[in-house]
Parts: C-alpha cells; sequence; structure tokens
C-alpha cells in the first residue's frame, strides 16, 4: 500500500508540479470558461431574435424571408455536428486569420451553435403563454412589438430559464472539441501534459473530475432555481 502511495505521489509530481505542468490545466479551464461565458451571451441574443422572427412570422404571417432563413439556419446548424462546425469555421470560413483569432473562433462556432437550440428554447416558452396575454397586452393600448417586449417576453424567459440552464451545461461540455482547432481548452491541455509525461491517466481523470464538478455544481444551481421559481409560481 506505501509503495503504490509512493507511485501516485511522483506520478502526481512528474504530471502536474515538474516544469509547471499545472498551468496547461489552469490555463485550459480559463479558456474553457471564457469560451463558455461569451458563447453562452452570443446564443441568446440569436436564440432570442431566432425565436421572436418565427413566433411572429407564425402569429401574424409577417417576415416570410426572416422565417424562412431562421428555419434554415435551424435546419443546417441543429442537423451538423458542432464539431464539423467549429472546424468549418476555422479551416474554411476564416482560413486566412484563423491562426490569430482561435478562442474568438470557437466562441462563434459555440455561439452561433447554441444560438439554434436556444431558439427553440424561447420559442417554447414564449408559445406556452396563453393567447390572452396578447388580447391584454393589445386592450392596454400596445402594439404587437411593445406587447411581446413588454408582456410575454419576461414570462417566457422566466419558462425557459430551467431548459436554458441545462442547454448551458451542455455548452460546457461540448467546449472539449475546441482543441480540434488548437485553443488550449482543458482536454488539450491533458493532451499538453501527457505528451510530455507519456501517462495520459493522471491528466484525464484530472480533468474529468474538473468538468464534473462544474456540472455538478451548475446542475444545484439549476435545481435551485427551479425551486425558487416554483415558489414565486404560488
Amino acid at each position: 500500500m506505501a509503495d503504490w502511495w509512493q507511485d501516485l505521489i511522483d506520478k502526481f509530481t512528474i504530471a502536474f508540479v515538474d516544469h509547471n505542468r499545472w498551468k496547461f490545466i489552469t490555463q485550459g479551464l480559463a479558456n474553457t470558461l471564457i469560451i463558455t461565458f461569451f458563447a453562452v451571451i452570443m446564443g441568446i441574443v440569436i436564440g432570442f431574435i431566432v425565436s421572436v422572427i418565427r413566433v411572429t412570422h407564425d402569429k401574424t404571417g409577417k417576415l416570410k424571408v426572416g422565417n424562412a432563413i431562421c428555419q434554415v439556419y435551424l435546419a443546417v446548424i441543429r442537423g451538423t455536428p458542432v464539431m464539423v462546425q467549429i472546424m468549418i469555421i476555422y479551416f474554411v470560413i476564416f482560413a486566412a486569420a484563423s491562426t490569430s483569432y482561435k478562442i474568438p473562433l470557437a466562441i462563434l462556432a459555440f455561439g452561433i451553435n447554441s444560438g439554434a437550440y436556444v431558439a427553440e428554447i424561447f420559442r417554447g416558452g414564449i408559445n406556452a403563454i396563453d393567447a390572452g396575454q396578447f388580447e391584454a397586452g393589445r386592450s392596454l393600448g400596445f402594439n404587437y412589438v411593445q406587447t411581446m417586449w413588454y408582456i410575454i417576453a419576461p414570462q417566457a424567459f422566466k419558462n425557459a430559464i430551467p431548459p436554458l440552464a441545462n442547454e448551458f451545461i451542455v455548452l460546457l461540455k461540448e467546449t472539449s472539441v475546441a482543441g480540434y482547432i488548437g485553443v488550449e481548452e482543458l482536454t488539450r491541455g491533458a493532451f499538453s501534459i501527457g505528451g510530455s509525461t507519456y501517462d495520459y491517466t493522471l491528466p484525464l481523470l484530472a480533468v474529468a473530475l474538473i468538468y464534473l464538478a462544474m456540472v455538478v455544481g451548475l446542475s444545484r444551481l439549476v435545481a435551485l432555481l427551479e425551486r425558487r421559481l416554483r415558489r414565486s409560481e404560488r
């Protein structure tokens, strides 16, 4: 048992302490959180715009061109893997400037991908609002845009918070594929350590534990938020 423990300590020292290899993990974690944070913001903005266009078309028949564009966007993004999307953005669309803007391009790819799923979440939240709410807004003298902004959108956002939080948890884990375009995120940090020490066990286990801790923490926050929302509805 003592030999096993000493062997584990030696492997830990080689993997993380020698040559400050722990910095691969901390830098990877920082990049992962940066990509996730800004991709979440971009996804919310894109998703909200797309959902409003689609709902407006369904309820009024307007914005036919915009609705058609949104449907194509949703079909393409939801129908292709995020890894393929990020590689197309990096190696094809922005190939000339890709090496200098790895993290911004990763944010762009994940934001566009997340926006497609957020759009359907928002659309479901808006459609869940009783039609009488629209009529109430009109009776107060609001036009369609004002009714949507002041009455429908706040309620829809409240309904969409739990599934939105789950989408963001999925997005956090999906950022692990950013390593395919050379971004030093968590998983690539583990492979950098493994490539130097020829032992991938501890680096990959460390990354798995970090992801697990973040996901469990976010899941508990989501559960807490859902309980508070249920209490507020009473």
